[in-house]
């Protein structure tokens, strides 16, 4: 089986979703799939290199792209092709291609249908879904997302397609490494965007008050502007104990999570978050807002999944950080075992595998799979 994974960038720039689509082909091909990641060339992609014998990675100009995707499907005759990202003139190619050449093919919309991302910039994607993105939709041989709030958005909607509910991949590390330093961390970690509500966790931080042995890092990067507004909210309300890291990646990352004690993810919107198993991986508890898909954390006791308004997140803040270090320890671990249960590389991509399997072949319907 020769499965295209189409995708508009797979740069480290990009975050959560170039990351778990890698991780995700990569584990395809270690299970004996033949996989090709196409994507438009960048500067700073996650793979520079083939990262293995059956997985090939082609990189393509944006002015060329159509015509030379057009050609590498006709000669290579992929199985299946799955598009990953909505609003994407490189997805929309691949499906146009795709019914041309009567291909099964599946499309990723990575939260791009939740109700926030749809109303920000809204005339834009209003225009898309009535030229394209709609029709696209409901051609798909199956919609994937990556948790079932997301799935329930997408019928909703109207689509009727089969819809498969298969999360995003955590790579386990076999060893967790913790370092102590002069004061314990709460972050945020992420890209700085209206989207994060990270107005809401600063403003609640600063309700909690001046804690002189705890601090806030914000780790991640964004727009200028923005990124200059959240600095001067922090300043107007005269915020000692807040960092800006800036953009991390690599072992710089990692690093900087071996030094946290909470992780904090306030947004109004996300298919995933992968910074929420990321963490949990690295058993460090995490509050994340109920606009996430992260009901496990309440349900696994290893975090708290709450409203993200100022006065809940001050008080869920508070409740974090004054539990004891064993306490919180505690709680990182059974965050770690969530996600050796449900969530790995392995898990993710054999499921996938046989999404892909029952697309190609019918036979019973796979549990993950609804309508």
């Amino acid at each position: 089986m020769l499965t295209f994974h189409i995708v508009s960038s797979i740069d480290i720039s990009s975050g959560g979703p170039s990351k778990s689509i890698c991780d995700l082909a990569l584990e395809q091909a270690k299970e004996g799939a033949s996989v090709q990641i196409i994507s438009l060339k960048t500067e700073n992609p996650y793979f520079t290199q083939n990262p293995h014998k059956n997985l090939n990675l082609l990189f393509l100009e944006k002015k060329s792209y159509k015509s030379k995707l057009t050609k590498i499907i006709k000669d290579q005759k992929p199985d299946i092709l799955h598009g990953h990202g909505l609003w994407l003139m490189e997805v929309h190619h691949m499906v146009s291609i795709a019914r041309k050449r009567n291909l099964p093919y599946i499309i990723s919309p990575r939260g791009m249908l939740e109700p926030w991302a749809l109303n920000y910039k809204k005339w834009k994607k209003q225009v898309a879904l009535w030229l394209y993105q709609n029709k696209d939709l409901a051609n798909a041989a199956c919609i994937h997302t990556t948790a079932k709030m997301e799935a329930e958005q997408i019928r909703k909607l109207g689509f009727k397609n089969p819809i498969a509910v298969i999360p995003n991949p955590i790579e386990v590390k076999d060893k967790i490494t913790k370092v102590r330093k002069e004061k314990k961390r709460l972050a945020f970690i992420g890209r700085l965007h209206e989207i994060k509500n990270i107005e809401s966790l600063i403003r609640a931080w600063a309700k909690v008050g001046s804690i002189k042995d705890w601090e806030l890092e914000l780790v991640g990067d964004g727009e200028t502007n923005y990124v200059q507004s959240l600095k001067q909210l922090v300043a107007g309300l005269h915020m000692q104990n807040v960092l800006f890291a800036g953009f991390l990646v690599g072992d710089e990352k990692e690093k900087m999570m071996q030094t946290l004690d909470i992780v904090v993810l306030p947004s109004f919107s996300e298919n995933f978050g992968m910074v929420v198993g990321e963490a949990l991986q690295n058993e460090i508890p995490v509050i994340a807002s109920t606009g996430t898909p992260w009901e496990d954390l309440q349900t696994y006791q290893c975090g708290w999944w709450v409203n993200n308004d100022v006065e809940t997140l001050a008080q869920t803040i508070q409740q974090a950080i004054s539990l004891s270090s064993e306490e919180r320890l505690l709680m990182g671990e059974r965050g770690r075992q969530l996600i050796i249960e449900k969530y790995t590389v392995e898990i993710v991509a054999t499921q996938m595998i046989r999404l892909y399997e029952w697309i190609l072949k019918g036979g019973e319907k796979p549990e993950f799979v609804y309508g």
